[in-house]
């Protein structure tokens, strides 16, 4: 499992590249990423980032009826979310290198 201190500021990232793929809501957020090997992510710590996608406005939320159950919320990418998508993408190849160096000892002389 992931320590939650790393992924806290992956989790972003993460949720809008699981919402690019298809419109989706919060328990199948969670079950993507799992699937994915970031462990257990309750819908508790996901719903605190999906409320600042929206405040962002890098996500739209749409209620919807359930087949089972109470109504979901289902989500998608706006303009700006794909574009915020983009440079979360660029940052996070250059930190993915620069890591990658530091590990292998690699002092970028």
């Amino acid at each position: 499992m992931i320590p939650s201190q790393m992924l806290k500021g992956l989790l972003e990232g993460a949720i809008l590249e699981v919402i690019r793929g298809n419109e989706t809501y919060a328990y199948e957020i969670s079950n993507h990423l799992e699937t994915f090997g970031f462990g257990e992510i309750s819908e508790g710590t996901i719903y605190p980032i999906i409320l600042r996608l929206q405040k962002n406005q890098y996500i739209t939320g749409e209620n919807r009826p359930s087949p089972s159950g109470p109504k979901r919320k289902y989500y998608r990418l706006t303009p700006a979310g794909f574009d915020y998508l983009d440079t979360f993408k660029t940052d996070w190849h250059k930190l993915q290198s620069a890591m990658r160096n530091l590990l292998k000892g690699d002092d970028g002389v």
